[in-house]
């Protein structure tokens, strides 16, 4: 497994926040990871193992997940705070871009970010997720998030995971479903338990109550960079359709890899997914030298 440290910064309201930073060349862009809606920075170690020692990696948790802190004001637990976070980070790392790979919320919050601050992004990876977002995929999020659950074992949290998301993995196999719970939960004192502060569920409910409005206008934000959009095959969160028009918006900038026999997310490991990220980081490099 890549090697990587711990370490800290904080919040404008002084929130003690974590990313695993992964040494690389500080020549060139450093990768910035930002995790989906309950996970946290251990989603990224594949791209981690593929890519560290020639890249600088930065996986961060976002607060209220992970090592990082709750928040004390659950309200605040939205994307214009996660961004806010982001760019201290990379204000405080002297960092002037990266290329983000954002998983589903990770990925709002890198078109919210390049609404503001696009020269801060030197390529871009939305990992199933888009302006639009299908109702079927909400609703299933909604059923989930912030239901408190332990277990007793890491074998019973496994097979919880497989019994609630099969259909997202139809093909994964044991061992699999083990690292995916070892990734998105801990050990604590009352037994094995998801890493993340159930009161994000507050204001992701409040969010999506009613109709979903489109954010055309923060996407197109990211036009004149390199950008993947990955889309599982099985998604209930991005349709085909918005996918589409996605790569259209971009004029020639985005690139689509719909990988096969996956729902809602992609996990990185998959040889499409990883062929796109070869292909995204080569195209950010071209750019670079132009």
């Amino acid at each position: 497994m890549a090697s990587w440290t711990d370490r800290f910064w904080y919040s404008a309201e002084g929130i003690r926040l974590h990313y695993r930073n992964y040494e690389g060349p500080r020549d060139k862009p450093p990768i910035l990871c930002i995790p989906g809606l309950t996970r946290n920075a251990r989603d990224f170690e594949p791209v981690a193992e593929r890519y560290a020692g020639d890249w600088r990696i930065l996986c961060v948790d976002l607060r209220g997940r992970g090592m990082s802190d709750n928040d004390p004001d659950p309200s605040r637990y939205t994307p214009q705070f996660y961004v806010a976070d982001i760019m201290k980070l990379l204000d405080q790392e002297g960092i002037a871009d990266a290329v983000f790979m954002g998983t589903s919320l990770g990925g709002i919050c890198t078109m919210l970010l390049a609404s503001s601050d696009a020269d801060r992004i030197a390529g871009a990876m939305l990992n199933d997720i888009g302006p639009e977002i299908d109702q079927t995929g909400i609703d299933r999020i909604g059923g989930y998030v912030g239901r408190e659950v332990k277990f007793g074992s890491w074998e019973e949290a496994a097979d919880t995971l497989e019994d609630r998301n099969r259909e997202v993995f139809p093909h994964w196999q044991k061992d699999d479903w083990e690292r995916f719970a070892q990734r998105i939960m801990h050990e604590t004192s009352d037994g094995i338990a998801f890493q993340y502060d159930m009161r994000i569920a507050e204001n992701f409910r409040a969010a999506t109550e009613g109709p979903q409005g489109a954010n055309w206008h923060l996407y197109e934000c990211l036009a004149g960079r390199p950008v993947t959009i990955l889309r599982g095959e099985l998604s209930d969160l991005l349709a085909p359709d918005i996918a589409g028009q996605m790569v259209e918006r971009l004029n020639g900038d985005a690139e689509l890899v719909v990988v096969p026999a996956v729902g809602h997310t992609p996990n990185l490991e998959e040889p499409e997914s990883q062929g796109a990220m070869d292909r995204l980081l080569k195209r950010v490099m071209d750019r670079e030298e132009d």
